[in-house]
Formats: structure tokens, C-alpha cells, sequence
């Protein structure tokens, strides 16, 4: 029971919509009908709310790390099988008809509860390349590639399959983010395409 336990409990936590259920009691519409229509940070700062954008990258970013860490609490030695749930019950919330964000901030959550320095780099990758570049869609899908990567170096082998399966799924839902960054239209991060 306790590997069906670790999977309800991320995937529940993980479909939560923190943007949005910020965007609606803050006023600001169906975020679902505002520019990508994604759940995530990134659409929420399209409303041009930033105090909301990073309530719902804070929220998300926890939620990954308490499935994970609640995961050891109840039910110890399911820890990646709740972060498996929580990323795709993100990505694919039954009550949103599967359509949910990308996963960035809850990978980088996963990655903290997990393994604090692989959580380290993608802070530092996914922060260094918004900053630089501001887009936000290449500085998720980097900080995402890195994780597996960064796992073996650090010797965390028990880490890569899961890094690599969920950082290959963050990629796949960026598929349309990079459709627009091979034809030049991705638009940046405080500013035009």
C-alpha cells in the first residue's frame, strides 16, 4: 500500500493549480485565457502581477519538495515515486483536464528535497539564464537537461533515471516554446519577441 500511498499523495499535491487559484481570488481572470494559457509563474506574470508570479513559483516550487518530504514521513523508501506523482500531477491535473503547467519550478522543488546541490545548479542555471537571456521556456528546459548531469556527477546514480525521465518530459512540454524559439518568436521575459 505504501507505494500507491507516496503516488496519490504527489500526484494530489502536485495537481494543485496554485496560479490558478492566486490569479482568481486576486481578480485577475481564468489564466487559462491569458497569453499561453499555461498555470504556471511565467503566464502569471503576463497579468502583470510579479507579487503573484512569484507566489505561484514559491507554491509550486513547495509542493514539490513536500511530496517528496512527506513521502519520507509516511511512507519511507517511496520518496521518488511521490516525486514522479507530484511532477506529472502538475503537468497533468485530472480536474484541469490534464492540461497543467510545465513542471519547472516543481522539478526544481523535487531536486531539493532530494538532493540539495543538484537543486543548487538549477537555481543557479535556470536564474543565470532568465537573467541573461530572458526566456524563460530555454532557461527552464537547461536548468531541467542539467539535473541528471549534475546527479552523476555528485554520484547520485539512484537520482538519473528519474531526473532524466522528468527533465525529457519537461522538454516535451515545452514543444511549442521551442517551435517559437527555432523561428525566432519566443517572446522574452519583460519584453518583446
Amino acid at each position: 500500500m505504501a507505494p500507491a500511498g507516496a503516488l496519490l499523495l504527489g500526484y494530489l499535491l502536485g495537481a494543485i493549480p496554485f496560479g490558478m487559484i492566486l490569479t482568481a481570488l486576486a481578480g485577475a481572470g481564468d489564466l487559462r485565457s491569458i497569453g499561453s494559457g499555461n498555470i504556471g509563474a511565467t503566464n502569471v506574470l503576463r497579468t502583470g502581477r510579479k507579487g503573484l508570479a512569484a507566489a505561484t513559483l514559491l507554491l509550486d516550487l513547495f509542493k514539490g519538495w513536500a511530496a517528496v518530504w512527506l513521502a519520507g514521513l509516511v511512507f519511507p523508501g517511496n520518496e521518488l515515486l511521490a516525486a514522479a506523482a507530484v511532477f506529472l500531477g502538475h503537468c497533468y491535473p485530472i480536474w484541469l483536464k490534464f492540461r497543467g503547467g510545465k513542471g519547472v519550478a516543481t522539478f526544481m522543488g523535487i531536486a531539493l528535497a532530494l538532493h540539495w546541490p543538484c537543486a543548487l545548479v538549477y537555481a543557479l542555471l535556470w536564474l543565470g539564464l532568465l537573467a541573461t537571456l530572458r526566456i524563460s521556456s530555454l532557461a527552464g528546459m537547461a536548468a531541467a537537461l542539467s539535473t541528471p548531469v549534475t546527479a552523476a556527477w555528485f554520484g547520485r546514480f539512484d537520482l538519473v533515471l528519474l531526473y532524466l525521465a522528468l527533465a525529457l518530459l519537461t522538454v516535451w512540454k515545452h514543444r511549442q516554446n521551442i517551435d517559437r524559439l527555432m523561428s525566432g518568436e519566443e517572446p522574452r521575459v519583460g519584453g518583446s519577441r
